[in-house]
């Protein structure tokens, strides 16, 4: 196959490059900043310039673009797109329902949603990790020393996030209203209330406040986008900065990060490390690695998980639904249910070595066999093919 990929800064579009490669298919890569994912007529006329040049089979994106789809319906091209962030508010276009499209979501509540949608050409596929690649930096490393730890986060605090920007225009009400919402949430695991409780009276009250921009053929709304771009990212941030403040009273923190952690007093400010040549040996020498999902991936494993098994870390996570059909909790990796229970397991797991070390092998070995790119990319391209077939 000749494809043609479109390249942003999701951080596995290399990995999937490679895999494409390496199963015998040729790439060719576009880039240019998308000032809108739905409309871009000086982009949209070089993706057409170049699939008439050069006549590819498909179109492959991480993440989905509905610009990109409404040009290859016009030019009969099949677009493939496999989602790594959730929800993705382009998917909510009227061009998810073209016959081009191929798309594979990593988060199950998303597939059935879309799929209950009508949407025909949907399928659910997990992401994955690439164990070759990151045993190779780990073979050609020798610093890892500098990375050792006890408790590691990598990741972003959300301290810039729209909730804080916009709350002091609301009034008390509803303030006080959404700030319970966001506490409920975090005390619950493996499951999103905040979409139920913003109920059409409470959208209705805040639309004087919230204004929400929408390109035509778009049927996001209100809902879907408060919930996500605001108190999603706002209950991130709260939770990651509760356990990190609790953690770093009793052990020792090492948070690798581009936020602004002036107030986490106590914790080892490591500054930002590169997700391909840094990030492996944060999880590899790191004797425990922490995973906080964000509260819009409703049951999907987020990459961050298959990135730190795939090193070989030990990973302590909070519960998502999904987990149980792929690892074995407590003999694969480790979840955590709030605050109080991740800092006793920390000590535990402190002080456990032999089991650690167990756990994290396991997940290794797991992920390298079951859950690579080679297998992932295959099933893609078998779907396509048989697809296109009947």
């Amino acid at each position: 196959m000749h494809i043609l990929m479109y390249r942003w800064k999701a951080y596995n579009y290399r990995d999937i490059e490679q895999t494409f490669r390496v199963l015998g298919h040729t790439v060719d890569n576009i880039e240019q900043e998308l000032g809108s994912y739905d409309v871009s007529p000086e982009f949209e006329q070089v993706i057409e310039q170049r699939v008439r040049t050069n006549h590819y089979d498909m179109i492959f994106t991480v993440n989905y673009f509905p610009l990109i789809s409404n040009v290859c319906e016009r030019l009969g091209v099949k677009y493939v797109s496999w989602t790594c962030d959730n929800p993705l508010i382009s998917m909510y276009h009227e061009s998810v329902f073209h016959d081009c499209n191929y798309i594979f979501t990593f988060d199950k509540t998303n597939y059935l949603e879309f799929k209950g949608m009508g949407v025909k050409h949907i399928w659910y596929l997990p992401l994955a990790v690439d164990t070759d690649r990151l045993d190779a930096v780990m073979e050609r490393a020798d610093d890892l020393a500098k990375y050792q730890g006890d408790v590691a986060f990598v990741g972003s605090l959300y301290e810039r996030n729209s909730y804080d920007r916009i709350k002091n225009r609301l009034p008390d009400y509803l303030q006080g209203y959404f700030d319970a919402v966001m506490e409920a949430q975090l005390n619950i695991s493996g499951a999103n209330i905040v979409e139920p409780m913003l109920t059409t009276n409470i959208l209705e009250q805040l639309q004087e406040y919230f204004s929400l921009e929408k390109s035509d053929g778009s049927f996001s709304d209100l809902g879907l986008i408060f919930q996500t771009t605001v108190l999603g990212f706002k209950i991130a941030e709260i939770e990651r900065r509760r356990a990190l403040i609790e953690l770093s009273k009793y052990y020792k923190v090492n948070v690798y990060s581009n936020s602004n952690v002036s107030d986490l007093l106590r914790i080892q400010y490591c500054g930002s490390v590169d997700y391909w040549s840094e990030m492996p040996k944060v999880f590899r020498m790191s004797k425990i690695n922490l995973n906080f999902t964000i509260p819009n991936i409703k049951s999907g494993i987020p990459l961050r998980i298959w990135d730190v098994l795939g090193c070989g870390g030990f990973l302590l996570t909070n519960y998502q639904a999904e987990l149980p059909y792929y690892f074995k909790e407590g003999e694969d990796l480790v979840c955590f249910d709030g605050v109080e229970d991740l800092r006793e397991k920390v000590g535990y797991y402190l002080t456990h070595e032999g089991e650690r070390h167990r756990i994290a092998e396991n997940g290794y070995r797991k992920v390298k066999e079951g859950h690579n790119y080679i297998e992932r990319i295959r099933t893609i391209l078998e779907i396509v093919t048989q697809t296109d077939e009947k």
